[in-house]
């Protein structure tokens, strides 16, 4: 009996261990004064998924990494699937970042540069170090602006669900990809964000992909992204054309 009490008195200590977090992590969250959770400060994923958003080996350049995609499976069409084999088949040239294109969403969100969240009660910025984007989360019920509309990063708008902040994205330019693997969309993309906070320095970031034109269903990717903490950490400075720029006049002035 005796024994029976010690293994149900250290199963209730253990759950309240395992418990005590969650509830200190709900509690902590800072929040602004009208109760939002505060997401401000700055962020960065720390994933390869940039070069591959799918299970993948190391390669020249490319670590090795655990894939983001719900799955591991991206249902392409396929014809889709074919081009996504051309694409990786020729990623070193045809990667819409080896010519200063911006990465789009939600590559950008995943890129190995961290980025700021500016929060207000009508809008949520993103600032970004890869190549000065700019992202305006629009939370004041405003509507998506009418078509056809093709942008890098698309047209951002969001609404709290309780602690999440759920962002509705459209509008976009079918010149960008999600990974430097090949995978790629359509104009006719439609991403559902969702940012939830898991505690004060972590937020899981969770994106629902659709576009008809290339995939048979919606699908999902979901990473954590983590407050950067360094003292006086701020975002610097990478323009990757300019620097391009800047290589090429140099391979001319070698000429």
């Amino acid at each position: 009996m005796q024994y029976r009490l010690v293994r149900v008195l250290l199963a209730a200590a253990v759950v309240g261990v395992v418990s005590a977090p969650a509830t200190a992590q709900v509690s902590a969250l800072p929040r602004t004064a009208d109760g939002k959770p505060d997401l401000q400060g700055l962020w960065q994923a720390l994933s390869p998924a940039a070069w591959d958003i799918q299970d993948h080996h190391a390669q020249l350049g490319v670590p090795p990494g655990q894939g983001v995609v719900d799955g591991n499976d991206i249902p392409y069409q396929p014809s889709a699937l074919a081009r996504r084999q051309e694409n990786r088949a020729n990623r070193l040239t045809a990667d819409p970042l080896t010519k200063g294109y911006m990465p789009g969403v939600p590559r950008i969100m995943y890129m190995p540069f961290p980025f700021q969240l500016v929060q207000t009660a009508d809008y949520v910025a993103m600032v970004f170090e890869y190549a000065h984007g700019i992202r305006t989360v629009h939370t004041n019920g405003t509507p998506h602006p009418r078509g056809p509309i093709m942008w890098w990063l698309g047209d951002s708008r969001g609404h709290w669900d309780g602690d999440t902040l759920v962002v509705d994205v459209v509008h976009f330019t079918d010149q960008t990809w999600f990974d430097q693997a090949g995978n790629f969309h359509s104009g006719a993309l439609h991403l559902v964000e969702r940012f939830t906070p898991m505690g004060p320095d972590h937020i899981n970031y969770e994106v629902t992909v659709e576009d008809p034109e290339v995939f048979t269903r919606p699908w999902t990717m979901s990473l954590p992204l983590y407050r950067r903490k360094e003292p006086n950490v701020r975002l610097l400075e990478y323009e990757p054309a300019y620097l391009m720029q800047e290589e090429q006049a140099a391979r001319d002035r070698g000429n």
